[in-house]
């Protein structure tokens, strides 16, 4: 598919003057709280809308049975704005241009395929790249879920044995002026801070996760919030494969457009709003401009690994782009399935076994002074 750079800049002009904002990629693949025009209902539709172009139907009538086949009423209104924007002479690019529920992405992928007849192809694409995205998420899901719930019961437990059971022994230790070991006397302290800044900190927490949405538009607040997934263990690394798959992934689906590779990088940092990738994508467009090639602009990020350094050399050796960049995505998806597996096994027993050190260690600490106790009085 040909792709033609003057379309590119006076559509960028007009993207400008819409204001049209980028959507967050955590916001979409992990939010409870989420759009009702969710991936699911993406891959749906570009999945329907390649069958039916291919089935000679034309768009108009395509996007009035997709419409008719919407449950929710919000979804049916956006696919009759969109049928009645074609009516009146718009293309299908540029009428989802102007709903905020789709991407610039999305926009470029199916202006590529309006302008090269190949819009059936470009569908089914989309469609292919909504729909792994969408087992990724549930990989996600799954990887996370059980631990995470394992984890809220654990810190649930330790808080209410800091801030009920721990002050019972205090209480006793006081009154029989008991010398108290080392162990104890920090575990009194935690008791202690859990009761003068515990509801705070839940407060906290809890105002956090529901004003999530709002944080996430600050960009101090992405930034940190990026940087310390990537330093949790296990989590971190199951996390920054899920990006590299979803950058592979967009960057062969650009190329089999005969997408440049500056406007590639470009529309994947519009699509993908994580830190660390977006960071190194500003360095590596700028050592593109400056006449490096891409596996040498990689080269100096250690997020992308050795192993796609090499095949994006090879690929730009041998032009095969779109065939390299595929396989790159192919392995990073099943790492994905197999780490997201390897994740729920290896978390499961660990926080178990933290959870069990941590109660062990708060009785250890209150019966200490309990035996020392019961000798005085013998």
């Amino acid at each position: 598919m040909a792709f033609q750079l003057d379309n590119i800049t006076k559509t960028e002009k007009k993207l400008e003057e819409k204001k049209v904002s980028s959507t967050s990629f955590l916001q979409k693949e992990i939010t409870i709280f989420g759009s009702t025009f969710s991936n699911k209902i993406k891959e749906d539709f570009y999945i329907e809308l390649g069958v039916l172009i291919k089935a000679g139907i034309t768009l108009r009538d395509a996007l009035e049975l997709i419409e008719n086949s919407q449950k929710k009423k919000v979804n049916k209104q956006l696919f009759k704005e969109i049928s009645s924007d074609i009516i009146s002479g718009l293309s299908l690019s540029e009428s989802v241009i102007k709903n905020n529920q789709f991407t610039q992405y999305e926009y470029y992928s199916l202006k590529i395929g309006e302008e090269t007849g190949t819009l059936q192809q470009v569908a089914e694409q989309l469609g292919a790249f909504f729909s792994r995205k969408n087992e990724q998420k549930r990989n996600l899901i799954s990887a996370l879920t059980y631990p995470s719930i394992i984890l809220t019961t654990a810190v649930l437990v330790v808080a209410f044995m800091l801030y009920y059971v721990v002050p019972m022994f205090q209480d006793i230790f006081e009154q029989q002026k008991v010398e108290l070991p080392a162990i104890t006397k920090f575990i009194i302290s935690c008791s202690d801070f859990i009761k003068s800044y515990g509801l705070f900190i839940f407060t906290l927490i809890i105002g956090v996760i529901f004003f999530r949405t709002f944080f996430n538009k600050k960009k101090w607040f992405k930034k940190l919030k990026d940087k310390i997934i990537v330093k949790i263990p296990f989590i971190g690394d199951f996390i920054k494969i899920v990006y590299l798959s979803q950058f592979t992934q967009a960057i062969a689906l650009l190329t089999a457009s005969k997408v440049p590779v500056v406007y590639s990088i470009q529309l994947v940092k519009q699509m993908i709003d994580f830190y660390p990738l977006q960071n190194a994508l500003n360095a590596v467009e700028q050592n593109i401009l400056e006449g490096h090639s891409l596996s040498e602009s990689l080269s100096q990020h250690q997020l992308f690994e050795d192993k796609m350094i090499a095949m994006v050399k090879v690929a730009e050796e041998t032009n095969q782009n779109e065939f390299i960049f595929e396989r790159l995505n192919t392995q990073y998806n099943t790492q994905v399935q197999q780490k997201s597996k390897l994740l729920s096994t290896v978390l499961e027993p660990f926080i178990i076994l933290i959870v069990g050190v941590l109660v062990g260690v708060i009785l250890i600490a209150m019966y200490l002074p309990m035996f020392k106790l019961s000798s005085v009085l013998g």
